[in-house]
């Protein structure tokens, strides 16, 4: 039996579902929504690879990965995925990430309340040790969104990944460790609360 099992986690803003065939023509929508697989240091399926992304990541369920659609509650749209993959069921380590929003997603509490629950999930219902991330050292927004979760950098993996267009990758590896969530759990928690007194004040 793996450590982590496919599991539907429910917040205010989003639902995580385990992702699924289903999720192929959304996803295809979402990710138009910004284009960002345009950008060379991110990886982002284009419209026309999602089925083969989607396929590889239900495939990967097998070696004990949990990918997830993000929808939103209130009109439940797909707006993304993101998933826990490199799975040590060992040290009960994994690492977060594939994770990407359409961009009227992005920067609306989507992110943050994804992350509170899957972080939560792991830490306080599977008692993890630590989860890790892992982004391009070019990608600064990715990066600045891992800041801000509370997760400290633990190094640079240089020359550690060849890109899509032919390119050497140097990886940012951050982590948050088990007695660091109780202050991340409470920093995402603060950060939701203030999207919610942003979205009151504008009547949405």
């Amino acid at each position: 039996m793996n450590w982590l099992d496919p599991v539907t986690l429910k917040g205010e803003i989003v639902t995580l579902l385990p992702l699924g065939i289903d999720h192929i023509e959304p996803l295809k929508d979402a990710v138009r929504d910004g284009e960002y697989w345009k950008l060379w240091f991110a990886s982002v399926p284009s419209p026309d690879l999602m089925e083969r992304y989607v396929v590889q990541a239900m495939e990967a369920a097998a070696g004990g990965d949990i990918a997830f659609a993000v929808k939103l509650n209130r009109n439940g749209r797909i707006v993304g995925t993101t998933r826990f993959y490199d799975v040590d069921a060992m040290t009960r380590r994994a690492l977060l990430g594939y994770t990407w929003y359409a961009r009227s997603a992005c920067r609306t509490g989507v992110n943050s309340e994804s992350k509170l629950l899957l972080l939560r999930h792991i830490f306080e219902e599977k008692d993890a040790i630590a989860v890790e991330f892992r982004t391009h050292a070019f990608n600064h927004a990715s990066r600045a969104a891992i800041e801000r979760l509370g997760a400290r950098q633990d190094g640079i993996l240089r020359s550690h990944r060849r890109m899509a267009d032919g390119s050497i990758r140097d990886t940012v590896v951050y982590s948050i460790l088990q007695h660091e969530w109780p202050a991340v759990r409470s920093n995402l928690s603060s950060r939701l609360a203030m999207h919610a007194s942003d979205a009151a004040g504008q009547g949405t």
